[in-house]
């Protein structure tokens, strides 16, 4: 399969266009960062970097190890620690030359069960791994770091005596610099994404359920994101004062937008899609999927549901059966989209022509031009 594949066949004048006053989108390219013989999958995207997994062959399995791309398939750089014993590890967030993720340490191969995930930091080379296992930290549940910005971690730690509940962490790049954020009289909570000061995730309240979440550096600063009327919520994503997740509505997922409160809540959820999440958002942008018809098409929104933009419709005709977006990032008018479809990371990638930029006029382009969501 081609490395690059060019998705632009049409003039301005005749692209597929956003709803609700965003650009024309015909100036799509599309990368495919899987290396030959493996499969993938990308989770973030920042700063020209792409993180993820790739699963290479170990034994008689496939094992996933922490990889990093920079925008080519043969740019991948295999981040698992080896070297201190790690047996796989996989990359979830990426920003200012840091990359976030876990690394697994101990018996995988023989299903005993004596194995331990530990929340890990790098800096570009396996080399670099940093274990930001907190001190009290079960062995059990272990540890995850799945989001970074400004130097700051975020993920969760299963904390001793039970050693399975996971609390919502922060990190400053070392295991010692641990800020718990389960929220006083919760048993359970988890962080996924972190920028500006504020970390998203969710935490178990009300009725136990899943209740999307915003903190802003301690447990005590706890915001309960969940919407009236929905069954359960998660936070996944945050960037410039928005927070993106997904609520449960009657008896499906429907993608979401908030701003900092509940009562912000914005119903993603595209026309004809039985069910949607939103896992990343980026100068006004959210990225995930929606799923037509049993079939998860990546997909791209600016605000509203309306807005929806089908990522899908990009890839090249009967080649992908189904795709995710899971990362975005936005600078002076690009837009990048990490993802994945059939098991191949891909990187979708913006660039308007000078005929859209003139389209745009000077408020789309004050939406484009806003600077990378990583603050």
């Amino acid at each position: 399969m081609k490395k690059l594949i060019t998705i632009c066949a049409v003039t301005a004048v005749l692209a597929l266009l956003c709803l609700g006053g965003s650009p024309a989108f015909a100036e799509w390219t599309v990368v495919n960062l899987n290396p030959a013989g493996a499969f993938s999958y990308a989770w973030g995207v920042s700063g020209g970097k792409q993180v993820g997994e790739v699963f290479v062959s170990v034994r008689e399995y496939s094992v996933a190890h922490a990889a990093l791309w920079s925008g080519t398939a043969a740019s991948w750089v295999d981040l698992n620690p080896a070297g201190a014993g790690a047996q796989g590890s996989i990359a979830w967030g990426v920003s200012g030359g840091q990359q976030v993720g876990d690394a697994v340490f101990g018996d995988i191969w023989t299903g005993s069960g004596n194995y331990t995930w530990h929340a890990s930091l790098w800096s570009g080379t396996a080399e670099s791994w940093v274990d930001l296992h907190p001190a009290g930290a079960g062995a059990q549940g272990g540890s995850s770091a799945r989001g970074v910005s400004g130097g700051k971690q975020v993920g969760w730690a299963s904390i001793l005596p039970s050693d399975w509940d996971p609390h919502a962490g922060l990190w400053s790049g070392t295991a010692a610099s641990w800020v718990d954020l389960n929220p006083a009289g919760v048993w359970a909570s988890m962080a996924y994404g972190v920028s500006g000061g504020k970390q998203v995730g969710w935490a178990l309240a009300g009725n136990n359920a899943y209740h999307a979440s915003l903190w802003s550096g301690t447990a005590a600063s706890w915001v309960d994101l969940n919407p009236a009327g929905a069954g359960w919520s998660e936070a996944l994503g945050v960037s410039g004062g928005q927070q993106v997740g997904y609520a449960r509505i009657g008896s499906v997922e429907h993608a979401g937008l908030w701003s900092g409160t509940a009562a912000t809540w914005v119903d993603l959820n595209p026309a004809e899609a039985t069910d949607s999440i939103a896992y990343g958002v980026s100068g006004g942008w959210q990225v995930g999927y929606a799923d037509f018809d049993g079939i998860e098409h990546a997909g791209l929104w600016s605000g509203t549901a309306a807005s929806w933009v089908d990522l899908h419709a990009f890839l090249p005709a009967g080649v992908y059966s189904r795709s995710e977006a899971t990362s975005v990032e936005v600078s002076d008018g690009e837009i990048w989209v990490a993802g994945y479809a059939d098991g191949q990371a891909l990187l979708w990638h913006y660039i308007p022509e000078p005929a859209t930029m003139a389209l745009l006029g000077l408020a789309g382009l004050g939406l484009l031009r806003r600077k990378r969501g990583k603050a």
